[in-house]
């Protein structure tokens, strides 16, 4: 019940994000938010870029292993 409870305490409910984003337009203006958006879009892209990079580097060196075995196996028969 109290790990329930305090897992639920880290989230910030409705009001709390309606104060955070009033914060964020006082802080950044109006003009300045899409700009951040499109910013952090970007980035966003970006690192999924990098990520699916890296899986197929990886996918790319396990297809090689694999058929290095099988290659491997045929000469030894």
């Amino acid at each position: 019940m109290i790990l329930k409870d305090l897992t639920y305490a880290a989230m910030p409910g409705g009001w709390e994000m309606v104060v955070i984003a009033i914060v964020i337009l006082l802080l950044f203006g109006a003009k300045k938010l899409p700009e951040l958006a499109k910013g952090l879009g970007q980035g966003i892209r970006e690192f999924k870029g990098a990520v699916d990079g890296v899986k197929d580097e990886i996918n790319d060196a396990k297809d090689k292993v694999e058929s290095d075995e099988n290659i491997d196996q045929k000469n030894n028969d």
